[in-house]
């Protein structure tokens, strides 16, 4: 009878440690920094600027997870578009200062961006440095297209208290350099 007391409170004890870890689920600007740019780094397309060829890559992304208190994400996305004229292959740096709104994704366990707004766009190329809207653009439509089907963060269901919380619905909400997961009240 004292070895069954025992066990039973040996359970509620790790019971109640995974209820812990279920009250919230928290993903830092850092890990969110990382994931982003080891995903993007990978992102090329194709694409033509008045009718000139353009090879866009994505080489370095920044994070900020609500700035002055808003509810959105910043992003900071260096970028080399690479033009193919005349046999001859010129690249250029972009700089784009991006922000969206995360949401939580609960078929697909994710947090994807939307409505991603283009707040600065920078561009070095052969001693011209400006803005150039058209390379802008193709930017933010490589941009747009890939985050509206790539998620920002997905959690991982492979531990089982993450697996359960996924499992009951959950709100998002931005805090200082931070995304937290919470169950509904």
């Amino acid at each position: 009878m004292r070895y069954w007391f025992f066990a039973l409170y040996a359970l509620l004890l790790s019971g109640c440690a995974t209820l812990s870890q279920l009250s919230a689920y928290s993903v830092s600007q850092s890990e969110l920094e990382s994931l982003l740019d080891e995903q993007l780094t990978k992102l090329q397309d194709k694409a033509t600027v008045a009718g000139i060829p353009l090879l866009l890559s994505i080489d370095d992304m920044s994070v900020d997870i609500g700035p002055e208190g808003r509810e959105i994400i910043q992003l900071g996305a260096a970028a080399t578009a690479t033009v193919s004229a005349f046999g001859f292959e010129y690249p250029a740096k972009v700089n784009l200062q991006l922000e969206g709104v995360p949401y939580y994704d609960s078929e697909k366990k994710a947090v994807f961006l939307r409505s991603l707004k283009l707040l600065d766009s920078t561009v070095d190329a052969g001693g011209y440095r400006g803005n150039l809207a058209p390379v802008s653009g193709e930017f933010m439509s490589l941009l747009n297209g890939y985050l509206t089907t790539h998620p920002v963060y997905e959690l991982d269901t492979t531990n089982a208290a993450i697996s359960m919380l996924s499992n009951v619905p959950l709100e998002l909400s931005i805090q200082p350099d931070r995304l937290t997961l919470k169950p509904k009240s």
